[in-house]
């Protein structure tokens, strides 16, 4: 596990962008749990990957869409255990990876980004992987 105080200003790029920090089971559950709308969920990491391309291409990808997650929250590998192991049995069948993307559409899982898919490349490119999916699921 992560000191906190090492990975709250990696935290604070998402939070600062209006993602809400989640930080235990039932705050996960709560907002995955089935129901109307769509959530963008980020499993944040210390690793650069994380830190060069995910973070930032995240952004990018909201700031560029026309449509829009109904919510956006994060759960951060490494720091809180509880929330993160909550947030990825909402992804299964994919294996854990941090970082990680995910989009739900009325509960359901509809695309998801893994490390292989975020690791060497652009934020560009992860944005344009995400805008195309928010373009085509969200409101």
């Amino acid at each position: 596990m992560y000191p906190e105080y090492l990975t709250a200003p990696m935290a604070k790029e998402l939070t600062d962008f209006g993602f809400k920090s989640l930080i235990s089971a039932a705050e996960v559950k709560e907002i995955l749990d089935p129901k109307e709308g769509t959530v963008l969920i980020v499993i944040n990491s210390v690793c650069g990957c994380a830190a060069g391309g995910a973070r930032p291409g995240v952004k990018l990808a909201i700031q560029s869409s026309s449509k829009q997650p109904t919510q956006l929250a994060t759960v951060f590998a490494g720091v809180n255990k509880e929330a993160v192991d909550s947030a990825r049995e909402f992804m299964l069948p994919y294996p854990p990876s941090s970082p990680a993307v995910a989009l739900f559409k009325d509960g359901k899982l509809v695309h998801f980004l893994e490390r292989h898919h975020i690791e060497g490349r652009s934020p560009e490119m992860i944005a344009s992987n995400l805008k195309t999916a928010l373009e085509h699921y969200c409101s």
